[in-house]
């Protein structure tokens, strides 16, 4: 079956995508982007606009080189020809019609005041743009499809010059005409209706773009889907301008996965979450926890009640198998935990807990005081798993036994008023036998603190010179008690192949910190079978 024929699944995050406030793309990011979504298995990668800035110009120039996309096509966005001027000698048409890609979407105006105020043309000269620029990219055997901008604004406005936009197009050889509620203001049955309409009166294969602003863009690309559109455009992530575009992984898989609708080649849904969190380390975007589908939080349980049933059957409180979009059920330890949570959390963690009741109750007891005290297990799981060792086997996994520490900010003589402070740490602790006394320097006194309590252990242990905080988060617990509050720290280590948070908590932020930094060492030793 020719997916790619029958049904078009279009990623525009190089383009769309990339005007999201914040998100800057270099070319090599753009390449590095390219290949994870041709992993996905869309059909089509909008990858910018040559001609129009520099950066898509050389982006295009590099993937004839360095892109071996085994199911994307590439294609290059641009306008249609300027006013008054012949196709072939637009040089911003030519540098589509050059940019190595085999696809072109045009974007031409399809709402007659934008037209005569944005264009400052005749609506007449905007069907000859359309029609002159479809044709004569088709003629240098280029696929054309026409995203129709403004295009549910222009139909109420004037729905007749609407359809003849879209009908002047597909005429002209334009494969598809994709509706774009630009603005992002529609609603799922008023996209159906006007897909309909389009459908019966201009007799063209209808695409939609949607935007998100009334959070409805997954909704309304459905809703055109249902109506009869055949080309679906998006972002990964729900990259985009203002609220973005829509999730184009809830959309394939809502098709998928719900409507039993093979969108994508076979096996690949299964990627989506790798992809998605792979897409958002080089945005440097942090992907969203709550994200439908590969959302970190998508498929993850708190409840006592909600992990009894889980534990019966996990379909119970989840609406499909994770697995199928690469993602994870996970339960989260809390003060809302039941017994059947601390169980569930323990064989998620290789514990079987289920035979001895006095143990899962102490642990959930003993859970649910730390938490009561400022503790949070749901956001550090490897804190939690330090807690399950010790109460299982009776000992907590120890590499260093800590004699004393303390941390000294001040301002050098000299320093003129408003230049930084420098942390210094000092800390003693004994590791494989020997007495350690080291100090640290840091741009603060946790990062003070890092650094001395690193240096101590990697005497015994140099595995810990891979472990780099990465992550630094702070709560203040008990706010109306001001600078005498209670105090949460939650940090996140990496050793490079993985990454594992834990938790600190006392009454201020320095001994909160180095509750979770011990923690962190701790874990990571364990974790590499010290």
């Amino acid at each position: 079956m020719d997916l790619h024929g029958a049904f078009h699944v279009y990623d525009t995050t190089l383009r769309d995508g990339a005007q999201q406030e914040g998100l800057s793309l270099s070319v090599a990011d753009k390449l590095a982007i390219a290949r994870q979504l041709d992993g996905l298995g869309v059909g089509y990668i909008e990858g910018g606009w040559p001609g129009a800035n520099p950066k898509d110009t050389e982006f295009f120039r590099r993937a004839v080189d360095e892109l071996d996309l085994r199911h994307a096509r590439l294609a290059a966005f641009g306008a249609t020809r300027r006013a008054g001027v012949r196709a072939a000698d637009d040089p911003l048409v030519a540098a589509l019609r050059d940019s190595g890609a085999s696809v072109v979407t045009l974007v031409a105006k399809s709402h007659d005041r934008h037209v005569e105020l944005a264009l400052r043309t005749t609506l007449e000269e905007n069907l000859a743009m359309v029609r002159d620029t479809v044709s004569h990219l088709r003629a240098e055997g280029q696929t054309v499809f026409l995203d129709a901008e403004h295009f549910f604004d222009g139909y109420r406005a004037n729905r007749d010059y609407a359809l003849e936009v879209l009908r002047t197009a597909y005429d002209a050889g334009a494969e598809v005409v994709a509706l774009c509620d630009t603005n992002g203001g529609m609603l799922p049955g008023w996209v159906a209706d006007v897909v309909h309409d389009v459908r019966e009166a201009a007799q063209v294969r209808v695409g939609i773009h949607c935007h998100n602003d009334t959070g409805c863009a997954v909704a309304n690309t459905l809703a055109a889907v249902d109506a009869g559109a055949t080309h679906v455009q998006g972002t990964i992530n729900g990259y985009g301008e203002r609220t973005g575009n829509a999730d184009l992984v809830s959309v394939v898989a809502n098709l998928q996965l719900k409507l039993d609708r093979q969108v994508l080649p076979p096996g690949l849904l299964g990627e989506a979450t790798r992809i998605a969190h792979a897409v958002a380390e080089v945005t440097n975007v942090p992907p969203s926890s709550r994200q439908p589908y590969v959302g970190a939080s998508a498929f993850t349980h708190k409840a006592g009640l909600h992990a009894s049933a889980i534990k019966v059957d996990p379909d119970l409180y989840q609406h499909m198998d994770p697995a199928g979009v690469g993602n994870d059920m996970r339960l989260l330890v809390s003060d809302m935990a039941g017994r059947a949570s601390i169980e569930l959390k323990g064989r998620e963690l290789g514990f079987d807990l289920s035979g001895d009741r006095d143990l899962v109750t102490r642990i959930t007891d003993r859970v649910k005081v730390l938490e009561s005290r400022g503790h949070t297990f749901e956001a550090a799981d490897a804190s939690f798993e330090l807690l399950l060792i010790e109460e299982v086997e009776g000992v907590r996994p120890t590499y260093f036994e800590v004699e004393s520490w303390r941390v000294i900010t001040e301002t050098p003589g000299g320093r003129t008023a408003g230049e930084e402070a420098v942390s210094e740490a000092t800390v003693k602790l004994t590791a494989a036998g020997v007495r350690h006394v080291v100090t640290g320097e840091g741009n603060g006194p946790v990062n003070a603190l890092d650094h001395a309590l690193r240096l101590a252990i990697e005497r015994a242990y140099p595995e810990v010179a891979k472990f780099q905080l990465i992550d630094y988060k702070v709560r203040i617990l008990d706010q109306g008690h001001g600078t005498d509050a209670i105090t949460r720290v939650l940090i996140e280590t990496t050793d490079g192949e993985s990454s594992w948070v834990t938790v600190g908590v006392g009454a201020n932020v320095i001994e909160a910190s180095w509750g979770a930094l011990v923690d962190g060492m701790t874990f990571g030793l364990h974790r590499h079978g010290l």
